[in-house]
């Protein structure tokens, strides 16, 4: 954190004018940063150098609006709509018509200024246009890119049964989530523990819809094997994978149907799942966290894993996004600050550091303007936005 500048502090907040005026432009509009392992070239900064603390993408730029990361490759899109891609890229997940890996961005296959969200899993990726089409490519090895088939893609592909009413994106690491405008959740991929949630363990290649269908599903997120969603009443509902305690409703009995939470409730408004992990933000404000905590993932200064949502340290209720990694986890709160915890092998923490975190601290450089964050297995990125 550069020297003088003062982050919110208990009580009230304080920032020095001529410090923030300097953060400003060290922290532009629409910036894009990066920090993490970088071996694949997943930071997109023209090197293969990891990196312990936030440096920007090569191109730089101050148009960044989204961003998302997998194992390790990374999606963005611009405000102009345009969609940027990097890293590795055996699988074809980056989607432009190739298997080589790039450590700068490059357009998808088609290209166009009609993206709007962006979704990476483990080798694979998923996006939405603003004419509400889905399309997806990379690793599809158990139908994971909704395509009715296991054929690997290395250019976007519609999904079965196309149409212009989907609306969010979520990827795993052999599935996917999506939901459309009318708010039915649908699924496809990978389904040995359950994370389609469609009260089967049966692979699909064609989405289907979770167990319990319903028109009221508003956010969806996908970890390693386990999924997690929210309901425009605001109860939030977990399946999938649960040996570590990542659906949180107290045990550590996976579910092929949707469960709801420990403690219930109708104040959930967004979700977050990592490798198996979970975390959620409720309409209070508040950061919950649970499942596997062997590295703090869970930011409550321990490494006890937790099969119920905890609170993460420090508590308060300004928490507005959150993001989840392999072992790593980051928020941001309603006075722009960003926060990161959990493993940090490689600085994916952004801290200057490679020691690893059970509590949240702040990246290195501080600053009280950052917008969005996306985590990777051993990689982070962030976006900045001055104008909220």
């Amino acid at each position: 954190m550069a020297t003088g500048f003062k982050l919110p502090q208990t009580g009230g907040y304080s920032v020095d004018l001529d410090d923030l005026l300097m953060r400003r432009e060290y922290l532009s509009d629409g910036t894009l940063w990066t920090c993490g392992y970088n071996s694949n070239g997943q930071l997109g900064d023209n090197t293969i150098s990891d990196r312990s603390s936030l440096g920007n993408t090569a191109g730089g730029g101050t148009t960044w609006k989204t961003v998302a990361c997998g194992y390790a490759h990374s999606a963005a899109i611009k405000t102009d709509g345009t969609l940027w891609t990097w890293g590795l890229n055996f699988n074809g997940q980056l989607g432009d018509n190739s298997t080589t890996s790039r450590s700068s961005p490059v357009t998808t296959v088609g290209g166009g200024t009609t993206w709007k969200t962006v979704a990476c899993g483990n080798t694979h990726s998923a996006a939405i246009k603003t004419d509400g089409t889905l399309w997806a490519w990379g690793s599809n090895g158990f139908g994971q890119l909704f395509d009715n088939s296991t054929i690997s893609r290395s250019s976007p592909v519609n999904t079965v049964g196309g149409g212009s009413t989907w609306k969010i994106v979520a990827c795993g690491n052999t599935h996917s989530a999506a939901i459309k405008t009318d708010g039915t959740l649908w699924t496809s991929g990978y389904n040995l523990y359950g994370q389609l949630g469609d009260n089967s363990n049966t692979n699909r290649s064609s989405p289907v819809t979770t167990a319990g269908g319903g028109t009221t599903w508003k956010t969806v997120a996908c970890g390693y094997a386990h999924s997690a969603a929210i309901k425009t009443d605001g109860t939030l509902w977990t399946w999938g994978l649960n040996f570590n305690g990542q659906l949180g409703d107290n045990s550590t009995t996976s579910r092929i149907s949707p469960v709801t939470t420990v403690g219930g409730g109708t104040i959930w408004k967004t979700v977050a799942c990592g490798d198996k992990h979970s975390a959620a933000i409720k309409t209070d404000g508040t950061l919950w966290t649970w499942g596997s905590n062997s590295i703090g993932q869970l930011g409550d200064n321990s490494t006890t894993s937790r099969s119920s949502p905890v609170t993460t340290i420090g508590g308060g209720t300004t928490w507005k996004t959150v993001a989840c990694g392999y072992a790593h986890s980051a928020a941001i709160k309603t006075d722009g600050t960003l926060w990161t915890w959990g493993n940090n092998d490689f600085g994916k923490l952004g801290d200057n550091s490679t020691t690893s975190r059970s509590s949240p601290v702040t990246t290195a450089g501080g600053g009280i303007a950052w917008k969005t964050v996306a985590l990777g297995t051993s990689h982070s990125m962030a976006t900045t936005d001055l104008s909220f």
